[in-house]
């Protein structure tokens, strides 16, 4: 990778005084923000354009495409269906629409958004496994037909609203990302053929099955056992005379922040491995969020002051934990941001704690992390904030700061 231009300290890791170069580079529509061109990365680049104000997300639609691309070339077996909740920007969706992603839905909301993309409702998957009644009604009105369900009452709440759809029934497998769903979804493996053929005697489709390993998962291993009690599944299903026709494998892979993943080619060779091994062939699906969306925005922020406090010196952002960077808070700050401060390359490195502007001693962002010495008024670049960040925030203003603003630029990738 060519590194040139404008030299600025990047966050690697905790307690690390490593550095790397950032560099200047146009993009249409954006000229100066650049980015690394690997599909993964994240870790920003300097700018040196007229800069609006702060704090804002800069989102590269062509670093999308190109994460999408990597992905499903890497998958080819799998359809891939990018999951709206990560980052619901219609202009990011129009994009993956047109590069040939499908889509995954939480929400009548996310549905509509993924229609207004361009998509077919006919495509879109609705995994979320307790929805509202309305949103299963207004899904199937426009012309869904798979629904996640991983309880009797779910059953029945689509039975009634959505007569003679699909089921896909989620499992517990027991997630082990960095970002886990601490149990909330999912029924365990030995339960599932009672909930099949609950479904079929509801006249509903017994149509697959679906998991999730968690969230930025590192090891590509996490989908073997899955995939295998799936196995078990279809076969004590196919005595019933149930055929299943698709194998939802999730999203979980990860996007690179203080460490490379592993290559995505290790993934798919565990998921191909696992999936060879069911008792008869399936659709394979994947609903990726994270490893799309993350790595193609950047936060960009402002130091509003600074103080050194127990050996550290606490860096004030106009953003952080509660307008746009709650994952720090999910993770136990355990998610490592790359960071730069571009105008301050020549300064002396100091550790140094990031929070944001509010008034709550729980609005952190990252400890521990070496930099060059941030004055008032230095622009900060987070990098690797494309996925769940704006989205989670929403229009909050929580102790009057507004959420970040959304700025897109679109390189040759976005075509």
């Amino acid at each position: 990778m060519s590194m040139h231009g404008i030299r600025a300290a990047v966050l690697t890791g905790k307690d690390s005084r490593r550095t790397a170069s950032g560099t200047t580079a146009a993009i249409s529509g954006f000229a100066g923000h650049g980015r690394k061109a690997t599909g993964r990365g994240g870790v920003p680049r300097t700018i040196t354009t007229a800069q609006p104000a702060t704090p804002y997300l800069l989102f590269d639609l062509g670093r999308a495409r190109d994460s999408f691309d990597e992905l499903a070339g890497a998958l080819p077996g799998v359809a891939v269906h990018y999951a709206v909740k990560a980052n619901p920007h219609p202009r990011l969706l129009a994009c993956l629409h047109a590069a040939g992603c499908r889509f995954e839905a939480a929400s009548w909301a996310e549905v509509r958004a993924a229609i207004r993309a361009g998509a077919a409702p006919s495509t879109v998957l609705f995994t979320h496994p307790v929805k509202p009644a309305d949103d299963i009604a207004r899904a199937h009105k426009a012309g869904v037909w798979r629904f996640a369900a991983d309880s009797d009452t779910e059953l029945h709440k689509i039975a009634r609203n959505a007569p003679g759809s699909a089921v896909l029934l989620r499992l517990d497998t027991g997630a082990g990302g960095a970002l886990g769903d601490q149990g909330k979804f999912g029924i365990a493996p030995r339960l599932a053929p009672r909930l099949a053929r609950l479904a079929r005697s509801l006249g509903l489709n017994p149509y697959g099955l679906a998991f999730h390993v968690g969230s930025q998962t590192m090891d590509p291993a996490a989908w073997e056992n899955p995939i295998r009690q799936c196995a078990q599944v279809m076969t004590v299903l196919a005595a019933d005379g149930i055929k299943l026709a698709m194998l939802d494998v999730g999203g979980g892979f990860p996007a690179r922040y203080d460490t490379d993943p592993p290559p995505l080619a290790s993934y798919a060779a565990t998921i191909d491995g696992a999936a060879a091994q069911l008792p008869y062939p399936v659709q394979l699906a994947c609903e990726p969020g994270r490893a799309i969306a993350a790595p193609a925005g950047t936060m960009i922020a402002s130091v509003i002051g600074t103080a050194w406090r127990r050996g550290t010196v606490r860096v004030s952002l106009d953003t952080g934990a509660f307008h746009g960077l709650i994952e720090a808070l999910e993770s136990g700050r355990e998610l490592r941001f790359p960071v730069t401060i571009p105008a301050a390359r020549d300064r002396t490195l100091v550790p140094c704690t990031l929070t944001g502007p509010s008034c709550d001693s729980q609005d952190t962002i990252l400890d521990r992390v070496w930099l060059p010495m941030p004055r008032a008024g230095d622009r900060v670049q987070i990098g690797n904030a494309g996925a769940y960040t704006t989205c989670y925030s929403g229009r909050s203003a929580f102790n009057g700061y507004p959420a970040p603003a959304v700025r897109i630029c679109a390189t040759a990738g976005a075509r």
